[in-house]
């Protein structure tokens, strides 16, 4: 339970400004070039291509307004009244490439934050009075707009009142609890002799921690500050964003029109996507942030250089960047955080030498870096072993399916799967568990290339172009390298490649698939397009790209995943249960068909594949940990309907403890133990004698899995499996 609000309101204010940044000057010519592209492109190469026309612009103008100010924390009803006219002629502006409604509502909402940042430094000057009888309603979409520069104001009290209260609640808390530990003086009349030092001691102690108490006048002040701060930073980032930054969200509000996943990435955001798909990129492997115009190091990434190096250390600032050509370092105090970062990263190969005033003691140093390919840990796949009644088993989490779209030698899903199978068969693994929970996908072909390490030279998915007769794209492998137990596990957030793999097990009856009641429900396929291959002669810089929806895939059976995703054999309730957060909750999502089966045949290493299935769902609705799961889910759903909040302490205080005592109820879910131990394999245990932080991260891993009742069970359905292979003669291992 998040008692602090103020967390999740700020999470709302910085979704305003979440845009990609470019690092070229603002060019009218460049804009209308790249409006011109963007409308080629959609309208020739979306598989379902929408008309531009005034329903069209209506919702344009709504997204893109909402996308600006989604807390309606800047606009006025009359700024309101003055772009109404554009609502039906934004498709006008974008077939004539101009950009007269985008250009208002920019220099309004420009004008409209400059006033906001006296309004809340004026707010936040004053103490708030928490005993006054008020609340807020965050229920900002069904919100109008203020109609005055007064009521604004009003609204902007409000929301920093709310800021402040809970901060203000969290270190009344803190002082309250400091001040109930400290021990009475007679709680020690009876302290034997030897003790009476330390006792003495303790009082003393507890003595000084009531005497330094702040008092609720400091506490306000000092919550006060903390929100002031809070916004100081959030304002402060957005002074960094341009012009063309908030062109590319107006860019996005039109794309996005067609349908959700048909996406514009500006260059430096097309570089972010890349490194996401690959789960690498080139540079010296550290995270930065900005703070108060200073570049400070957040993270070193394990097994990179900077790591390797062991130089650069966690809070060191960075204050100037040379290169290796270069004859003069180029400061970056005050320099937007991705211009700093284009500076500091670089092909492998490569020197950059950073200037740092070193966290520890304060001096100034040069440390030179060799960029190398650094790897996201996170993004790779992970195997980990599990015993049960004296058989193995092993666990492969898959957190998408990534590849390399520059370089196809490079790591990929497949191959990684491809070794960690191989590495639990020489552990004499008996069963095997995908887990494709939280994984939104990646790439199609890396999917069937996964698919084909479980069945033999078959269809895996089916996939069409508007008007066109599907292609069925199947498995190429000659020889299956798992003929064993497989469970694949889902959840609600599983989506477009971890689909096609759950649906096609299913299909052939290959699996058994464990989760929530349906999967995402993304049936679409994306290709990224790079803009500047459309220009012969290009003196504009970079354009980025377009992530475009041109086809949907259909399963092996003919059904299509869109919208209804994939249902799992063993239906196990989770926190997203009642959540909506599918696909067919999202705006303009295209819709559900189907086609033709393809040929194909169920898998015939099972026996009592349905017998299986039965008595799995038998000890599911059973388990009393996954009947609180679901009362939890509910609460969790009952709670995104809570919008108002009081203003008042006391109420506050009240609703909080409400809340607290509600959420008791659910501890024993994070006291769940399955007693099963998780380790890893030989290979990845001889990493940890150099690698602490890989080591660490996996005990954690292990840990979490320890306590997953969707894993325990997915490990009694692979023992079942197991049970009946050997009782009917089916032994796994053997190549079939």
């Amino acid at each position: 339970m998040i008692k602090n609000v103020k967390v999740l309101v700020l999470a709302l204010l910085l979704g305003a400004a979440s845009c990609s940044f470019t690092t070229s000057d603002p060019d009218p010519k460049k804009d209308k070039v790249l409006i011109q592209l963007i409308s080629y492109v959609l309208e020739r190469g979306h598989y379902d291509a929408k008309a531009m026309d005034d329903d069209f612009s209506k919702a344009v103008y709504k997204d893109f307004l909402t996308s600006l100010d989604p807390l309606k924390r800047y606009f006025l009803q009359s700024d309101i009244d003055d772009f109404a006219k554009y609502e039906t002629q934004i498709d006008d502006q974008i077939k004539n490439e101009e950009f007269v409604f985008f250009d208002l509502a920019y220099n309004r909402l420009m004008k409209r934050m400059e006033d906001a940042k006296g309004i809340y430094t004026s707010i936040l000057d004053t103490p708030f009075d928490f005993s006054e009888a008020d609340s807020i309603n965050t229920d900002y979409d069904k919100m109008g707009y203020a109609t005055s520069e007064k009521e604004l104001k009003e609204r902007w009290k409000q929301q920093l009142k709310f800021n402040t209260i809970g901060s203000y609640f969290d270190k009344k808390e803190d002082t309250e609890r400091a001040q109930s530990s400290a021990f009475n003086e007679e709680d020690f009349d009876n302290t034997e002799e030897g003790e009476v030092d330390s006792a003495e001691t303790v009082v003393a102690s507890a003595k000084d921690t009531t005497a330094t108490a702040k008092t609720d006048t400091e506490l306000e002040q000092a919550a006060r500050e903390d929100t002031k701060m809070a916004l100081d930073e959030y304002f402060e980032f957005t002074n960094e964003l341009e012009r063309k930054d908030y062109f590319t969200v107006y860019i996005n509000a039109i794309v996005e029109e067609f349908d959700p996943h048909t996406y514009y990435f500006a260059p430096t955001e097309k570089d972010r996507f890349d490194m996401q798909m690959s789960g690498q990129f080139q540079g010296i492997g550290a995270r930065l942030q900005k703070k108060s115009n200073e570049v400070q190091i957040t993270e070193i990434i394990s097994g990179g250089p900077a790591w390797r190096q062991e130089e650069l250390e966690e809070g060191d600032i960075i204050l100037k960047v040379k290169q290796a050509d270069d004859e003069v370092a180029t400061s970056i105090l005050g320099m937007r955080l991705d211009d700093a970062v284009e500076l500091i990263k670089g092909p492998k190969g490569t020197d950059v030498t950073l200037n740092v005033r070193k966290k520890a003691d304060g001096s100034i140093q040069n440390i030179t870096i060799t960029r190398d390919v650094v790897e996201i840990e996170e993004t790779y796949a992970k195997t980990a072993v599990v015993e049960k009644n004296n058989r193995q088993f092993g666990v492969i989490n898959l957190p998408k399916f990534y590849f390399n779209m520059e370089n196809t030698q490079q790591r990929n899903a497949a191959t990684d799967i491809e070794k960690e199978i191989m590495r639990l068969k020489a552990q004499n693994a008996e069963g095997i568990i995908i887990d494709l929970r939280n994984n939104g996908g990646g790439s199609l072909s890396t999917v069937v290339d996964i698919a084909g390490l479980f069945i033999k030279e078959g269809p895996v998915v089916q996939v069409k172009s508007n008007g066109e007769e599907p292609e069925i794209l199947k498995a190429k492998s000659k020889d299956i390298l798992w003929d064993g137990p497989l469970v694949i596990l889902v959840n609600e957030i599983s989506a477009s490649a971890s689909e096609i793999l759950a649906a096609a097990m299913q299909d052939y009856k290959r699996a058994v698939i464990i989760g929530s009641k349906q999967t995402y429900g993304k049936g679409t396929v994306q290709n990224v397009y790079d803009l500047n291959r459309w220009i012969r002669e290009n003196d504009y810089g970079d354009m980025g790209a377009l992530k475009l929806t041109t086809q949907k895939f259909y399963r092996i059976n003919g059904g299509s995943t869109q919208l209804e995703g994939v249902k799992s054999d063993v239906v196990v309730p989770d926190r997203y249960s009642y959540i909506d957060i599918g696909e067919k909750d999202m705006d303009n999502p295209l819709p559900w068909d189907k086609i033709a089966a393809a040929d194909y045949k169920t898998w015939d290493g099972y026996i009592d594949y349905d017998e299986t299935i039965k008595n799995s769902k038998a000890r599911m609705a059973k388990n009393s940990q996954l009947q609180l799961i679901d009362k939890n889910a509910q609460w969790i759903k009952s709670k995104q309907g809570d919008v108002v909040w009081p203003l008042n302490y006391e109420a506050y205080k009240s609703k909080i403890s409400e809340n607290d005592k509600e959420a008791e109820s659910f501890d024993a879910l994070t006291k769940y133990n399955s007693n099963l131990s998780y380790s890893s394999l030989p290979y990845e245990r001889a990493m940890f004698k150099q690698d602490t932080v890989l080591q660490e991260k996996r005990e954690r891993w292990h840990k979490s899995l320890n306590k997953d009742v969707y894993m325990e069970e997915a490990i009694n359905v692979l023992e079942d499996l197991k049970v009946n292979a050997i009782k009917h003669g089916k032994v796994a291992g053997v190549k079939q």
